[in-house]
This record gives structure tokens, C-alpha cells and sequence, in this order.
């Protein structure tokens, strides 16, 4: 109800004189409603923890007026509610459902007053500090006690218990398959199936069916890493197993198939090692199967052991209200609440049941505030104190800090005293263990063996491991080079072409460290090899990678659409090992390949979803080849690099001489081309570049030279002969030789 404003202060000297005045004054001041400068004092008060002074004005507000205000006496209770005034608390909550009925939303102060009486003077808890940390949000109110949490690094990032059936997601990450499967990673919240291939990832040519859009397929349903699943069923076995029994029931429960859930619970049960979560959760299923009596001896066994975990009294809650114990229920989420202030589910719970506490006649069971004539209505909350058994009192005279003077023990235990049906197993009613297994962070020694790492490809320990949708666990570099071949997984065979289309494998996080906290001996040894190669394969004189394909030359650009596996590897390895560079050279029947060439570097790569890619690169300098090789099907060459042979004095002037007539002599030839011509070859290799002062500048001579032998109308072998030239006045008039047979040649 909204206050209206009224006037704090006495009518001037003259309006009126005696007690006739100051009458009219007062009523004046009762129409027109409390005062608006006091009730902001009061209110401000209120937002500074001044809860007494906040209850004083409210209550002489109330005071002055003829009838109440049911706004006012809800902020009145509220102020009353928050200074442990509870029994004057509840006295203002009445007045206002006397004026209409509550709301359970208007008893939020009062539940958030009872929880934070109950944490600070019988739980003896440290305050409250929000989500962080170990107290943590919403989700906390249920999650699993610290004893039956599984180490960190088998948790399921979503439902933190020990994985059930793990599946590797798209981006590394593992989570259980029944978690994985609605949505988003648990870590790193991206999509749990890979991007579609856009046109940025294929080359901008790729007009194909390659780059049409279709609709999406829908996700298929992701299969268990096959390594994580044996690994934890070797070193978690009861563990896994009641995990499994236990998403079974979960499963049923969802089908509703409750009593062939309990079973599984029930089996469950028998083999995990903490029991906690398992009883609360059989305690939930019992009280959806309205059989409260189990549910409550379970949530007793929980309270009893595990006092501060909030889940517990939550169960028990629930139980009890099944039950229709609905004082023993309010008193159950309070301590939800007081455990986990944060638990807005549970504040709503408690403020409803504080609502139906104070709203109902606990003799007849029908609504006492229907209406405000009634009797009951003026002396409910003295009923309510009389009757320990039937009313809100029993609770509040329980509770700390209420205005009842009771002095209360630390020790929750001694809270309920039930007694055990007869049906129930002894033994589930046992002091459970803070202790197993499941919690210790070490695996031991005997468990662990590096054949359970193993790559099935090159038999080694697992280097960045990659696991495939279907669920298979590689090497990277080892998946790679098998996708070469064939886009088929190389153990199941099942095929990959969208894993293969994204270009963006990621390492398993989990397998990797694993590898690392309990093999570190075994991969160190496997990172000295894999770096030993690496080093090997950055050797630009030895076993440099040659491209057996066309002419190249330096400075200018050779695209190149690669497609066969072995150049698949090459070109990945020049990119890994950070060189990116590879020889191109012609073919040859005899050798294999030409005793010359010259050394090319990628510049950017563009892969098409089947493993084609286009590759761009720019040739840089010229190598004689020493001797010839191969490398996993690739040629290979141990090399020497060309430089040309520098002169000076007269020979240096007349090579100037020749180096400027050659180049007009280029510009003439070039500028007589019919246009249709020179748009074709500016469109592949560019304009000309422009003459250089100084001609002997690089050792491989000016880019102007190569850009003309690479556009001028010559067999490679030409090519071939004049690249090999190490005297750049050989190569010039070579080409001033064939520039004047192409010009004599050329139709008029």
C-alpha cells in the first residue's frame, strides 16, 4: 500500500485558538496520512541498519493515525524483524494481515531475519560473503558435501560429480554425456558442435559444392572417449559404477518409472563409497513417491552427519511437509536459508509456510483472516504461543535470537530425535564416513600405467592428444597425417568429414593432464623426441622438404592448390616447425626431381572443407641440390644456396650499362603487348617491378629480371638454365637475347 503524504508540523498562530484548534490540527493530520519526512528518515534508517530507530518512527506513525495502514505496519514488522525483535515482529505482521491476507513475497525480512539468527547464534557460522568461493550461488544449496566430491580434475565441470560416461566436447573440454548433451560447454561456454566451415576458412575460388550452404544436420548424440571411460573404470571402480546405477535412476526418474529408479538408487547405494548425495537424492525420490516416513529417516541420517550441508535440511523440508509437520518444515528451510542465504528458492519456501502458519487456524484448518471480524484474528498470535505443539511459537521459542531468552547448543544433531522405521536398514542409519576414497586427489602408483596413454597409431605416450567424435584418442600430428590419406577415424573407420572440414583440432585437456601430473618422467622423454624431429625438420640445408611441381623464382609468387596427402604433410610440417619454407623444383625422369630450384615461403594457407587447401606463397632464394632423399613420401634434398657473383670497376660500369639498356628494352617489350595480354599477366604475377640503383643488391640480382623470365614465352628448361646462372651479366644477356627474338617474333 502506498503512503501518502501528510503534514509533520502544528497549523500557524491564528488559524485557530485552544483545544479546538490543536484538535482540528490533529485530525487535519490523520486525513491527510502519515508524515513523508519522517517516514524518509525512517527508511533511511532502515537502508543503514538503524533497524531500532526505523521501528520507532514507523510505530509512532502508526500511532497517530485513526485507523492502520497496512504498508506501515509491514515496514514496521520488517524494521522489528531485522533488530531480533520477533515476537513485537510478528504482533505488526498480524495487524497487517488483519488488514488483508499476506503474501508470502512481504515475509521476505522476516525469513532472512530468522536465517541470519539461526547462522550467527546456533550454527556459529562465519558471515555470509555472497556466491564466491566455497559458499557458493543457488547451485550450491544441492551440490554434493566436500566428502563425496570427486578430485578436481574428474569432476564434470557441470554437475561437479565424478564423470559418467565421459565425452569429449569440440573444444577439449570433457564433460558426462548426459550433461554434454543439451547444450554449451561447461568451461569455455562455446558450442558443443564445431562451426560450420565459413567461406574464410576455403579459399575465395571455391565455387563448389564445398562452399554451398545446406541446413544444418542435427547434433548426433556424442560418444564416450574411450580412453577416459577405461581409465575411470581402472582407477574409480565402485565410484563409476554407482555413478552409472545412479544416472540410470535419473534417467527413470525422468521417465517417471519411479519405483525401478529406487532400485537403481538403492544398488547405487551398496557400492559407493560416499553415501551423502545418494541418500538425498533416494530421499527426493521417496517424497515424490509420497513415502515421507523414508524420505524423513534419510534426511535425518543427513542432518545428523552432515549438519552445515544445506541439501539435507532441504530433504528434510520436504519430507515434513508431506507429512503436513508444517512448523518442522519451516524450521528445515530456515536452516537452508541460514545456510545458504543465497538460496532464493528456499526463501520462497520459507516465507510460504511462515504465510500459512500465520493464516491458518491449526484446529479447524481453514483461513482465520478471511475475515478481519473475526475473533481468532485479534488474538491469533497469542494462540500461537500457548500451543508449543501447533504453532509458529513452537518454532520461534526453538530458535535464537526470537526475544525468548532460550539458550541453544551449537550441536545440530540434537535437533531431531526420530525414531527409525522398523523397515529401514540399520545400517543406512550409521554415522556415514568423511572419508573415501573418491575424495582423495591421489591416484596410486600401482594404478597408473603409460600403456593406458598409448597412441594406437605410433605406439608411443600420447603427444597433444586430439580425440575424434567417435571417440577415439590420437596424437595430433598422428590424426593428421591418417586424415591425409583417408577422412575415416583409422581405428572405427566411421567417417569425419565435419570434424576434418573444421581445421581446429583440440587438444584433450583431461588426457593431457593426466599425462602430466602422473607420467611426467614418460613425457619428458616423449617431448625431447617430438622436439628432436621438430629440430630436424627445421634444417633449411638438410632434408629440406622439395615440391616437385613447376618453376619458381624469387620474389615472385607461386600459388599453389595442394591435394595429394604427402604435400598435405609437408606444407603442415613447414608451418609447424615455424621455417615456412620448402624447395619447388621441376620434375625429372632420370633424379626425380631438377639439380636446381628455388625455396619458397607461405605466406597464408586457405583449406577447403575436404583438405584441400590453396596454398600462397613467394619464392625468396635459389639452392643447387647436393644430394636427393625422401621423407614420409615427400622428396627431400640436402641443398646449397646460389648467390651471385659480385663484380667491380669497369666490369661493375658495364654491368650497369647492360643492366639499364636490358630493362628498357624489357619496358618496350612489355608496353607493345596488346592489352589483352597485359591484363592477363598483371592479373597472375603483378606490375613490374621498378629498376634498382644498384643492381648487385641482392644476392639472386634485381626482382625486375625474374618477374620478365617468369611472364616471358619460355620452356622450364630455359628457365631452369638461365636460374642456375650465378653471374647476373650471363642472365642479362640471356634475356636481352630472347626479348629480341620475342620482339622479331611478334605479329605486326
Amino acid at each position: 500500500m502506498e503512503l501518502g503524504p501528510g503534514p509533520c508540523a502544528l497549523p500557524p498562530a491564528g488559524s485557530g485558538s485552544g483545544s479546538g484548534a490543536m484538535a482540528a490540527a490533529a485530525a487535519a493530520a490523520a486525513v491527510a496520512g502519515p508524515c513523508s519526512e519522517m517516514l524518509q528518515v525512517a527508511e533511511e534508517a532502515f537502508r543503514g541498519g538503524n533497524f531500532e530507530l526505523a521501528a520507532e518512527i514507523y510505530g509512532s506513525e502508526l500511532a497517530e493515525l485513526p485507523q492502520p495502514e497496512r504498508g506501515l505496519c509491514l515496514r514496521r514488522a520488517d524494521a522489528l524483524a531485522r533488530a531480533g525483535r520477533m515476537a513485537e515482529a510478528l504482533d505488526a505482521y498480524g495487524a497487517a494481515a488483519r488488514l488483508a491476507r499476506l503474501r508470502p513475497d512481504e515475509l521476505r525480512e522476516l525469513a532472512e531475519s530468522f536465517a541470519l539468527s539461526i547462522r550467527d547464534k546456533e550454527l556459529r557460522l562465519p558471515p555470509w560473503r555472497g556466491g564466491g568461493g566455497g559458499n557458493g550461488g543457488e547451485g550450491e544449496g544441492l551440490g554434493d558435501p566436500a566428502c563425496c566430491r570427486p578430485p578436481e580434475l574428474f569432476a564434470c565441470p557441470l554437475c561437479r560429480r565424478l564423470l559418467c560416461e565421459p565425452v569429449t566436447l569440440h573444444c577439449g573440454h570433457t564433460h558426462c554425456r548426459r550433461c554434454a548433451e543439451p547444450g554449451d560447454c561447461g568451461r569455455c561456454h562455446r558450442p558443443r558442435r564445431p562451426a560450420e566451415p565459413s567461406s574464410s576458412s576455403s579459399s575465395s575460388s571455391s565455387s563448389s559444392s564445398t562452399s554451398s550452404s545446406s541446413p544444418p544436420t542435427p547434433a548426433a548424440r556424442p560418444r564416450v572417449n574411450v580412453v577416459l571411460g577405461n581409465l575411470l573404470q581402472k582407477w574409480f571402480a565402485a565410484e563409476s559404477r554407482a555413478r552409472r546405477l545412479r544416472a540410470e535412476g535419473d534417467a527413470l526418474r525422468e521417465r517417471q518409472e519411479l519405483p525401478a529408479a529406487l532400485e537403481k538408487y538403492n544398488e547405487a547405494l551398496e557400492m559407493a563409497p560416499c553415501k551423502c548425495s545418494l541418500i538425498a537424492q533416494r530421499a527426493e525420490l521417496c517424497t515424490s513417491m509420497k513415502n515421507y516416513q523414508q524420505a524423513l529417516h534419510d534426511a535425518d541420517v543427513l542432518c545428523r552427519n552432515k549438519p552445515h550441508w544445506p541439501a539435507g535440511h532441504y530433504v528434510k523440508a520436504k519430507a515434513l511437509s508431506g507429512l503436513e509437520r508444517t512448523e518442522e518444515a519451516l524450521k528445515e528451510f530456515l536452516y537452508c536459508v541460514a545456510l545458504n542465504p543465497e538460496w532464493s528458492s528456499m526463501k520462497k519456501e520459507a516465507q510460504k509456510d511462515t504465510v500459512f502458519r500465520l493464516t491458518k487456524n491449526p484446529s479447524q484448518e481453514s483461513d482465520v483472516f478471511r475475515s478481519t471480524d473475526s475473533p481468532v484474528a485479534h488474538n491469533v498470535l497469542d494462540r500461537y504461543f500457548e500451543d508449543n505443539k501447533k504453532s509458529l511459537g513452537a518454532i520461534l521459542s526453538s530458535l535464537p535470537g526470537a526475544g525468548l531468552k532460550r539458550k541453544l547448543s551449537g550441536d545440530v544433531r540434537d535437533l531431531q530425535s526420530l525414531d527409525v522405521p522398523n523397515k529401514v536398514p540399520k545400517k543406512d542409519a550409521e554415522v556415514l564416513p568423511e572419508n573415501t576414497v573418491i575424495a582423495s586427489s591421489e591416484i596410486p602408483t600401482t594404478l597408473v600405467d603409460a600403456s593406458d596413454f598409448e597412441c594406437s597409431l605410433c605406439m608411443r605416450l600420447f603427444y597433444e592428444p586430439v580425440t575424434t567424435p567417435c571417440g577415439h584418442t590420437f596424437c595430433l600430428k598422428c590424426l593428421e597425417r591418417c586424415l591425409d590419406h583417408n577422412p575415416h577415424c583409422p581405428l572405427c573407420k566411421e567417417k569425419l568429414s565435419e570434424f576434418l572440414a573444421s581445421r581446429t583440432y583440440k587438444k584433450t585437456v583431461l588426457t593431457e593432464e593426466l599425462i602430466v601430473r602422473y607420467l611426467p618422467e614418460e613425457l619428458s622423454e616423449r617431448k625431447k623426441v617430438y622436439e628432436e624431429e621438430m629440430k630436424e625438420l627445421s634444417n633449411l640445408n638438410k632434408d629440406v622438404p622439395i615440391f616437385v611441381c613447376t618453376m619458381a623464382f624469387p620474389t615472385i609468387p607461386c600459388p599453389l592448390h595442394v591435394f595429394e596427402p604427402r604435400y598435405r604433410l609437408m606444407i603442415r610440417r613447414c608451418m609447424e616447425t615455424g621455417t615456412k619454407q620448402f624447395g619447388m623444383c621441376l620434375a625429372d625422369e632420370l633424379k626425380g626431381f631438377a639439380d636446381h630450384g628455388c625455396i619458397l615461403e607461405i605466406r597464408d594457407v586457405k583449406f577447403f572443407p575436404d583438405g584441400r587447401s590453396v596454398v600462397d606463397t613467394v619464392g625468396v632464394r635459389r639452392f643447387r641440390v647436393l644430394s636427393h632423399g625422401q621423407r614420409d613420401g615427400y622428396n627431400t634434398a640436402n641443398i646449397e644456396y646460389l648467390e651471385d657473383k659480385k663484380v667491380e670497376g669497369p666490369e661493375y660500369e658495364e654491368l650497369v650499362r647492360l643492366h639499364d639498356s636490358v630493362y628498357d628494352q624489357a619496358v618496350a617489350w612489355f608496353t607493345s603487348l596488346k592489352d589483352n595480354m597485359k591484363a592477363q599477366i598483371l592479373n597472375h604475377f603483378g606490375s613490374m617491378p621498378g629498376k634498382e640503383p644498384e643492381p648487385q643488391s641482392n644476392p639472386s640480382g634485381p626482382a625486375w629480371y625474374w618477374w620478365l623470365l617468369a611472364v616471358l614465352p619460355l620452356e622450364n628448361r630455359a628457365q631452369l638454365a638461365i636460374l642456375a646462372m650465378t653471374s647476373l651479366k650471363d642472365r642479362l644477356i640471356a634475356i636481352r637475347r630472347v626479348l629480341i627474338f620475342v620482339t622479331r617474333k611478334r605479329p605486326r
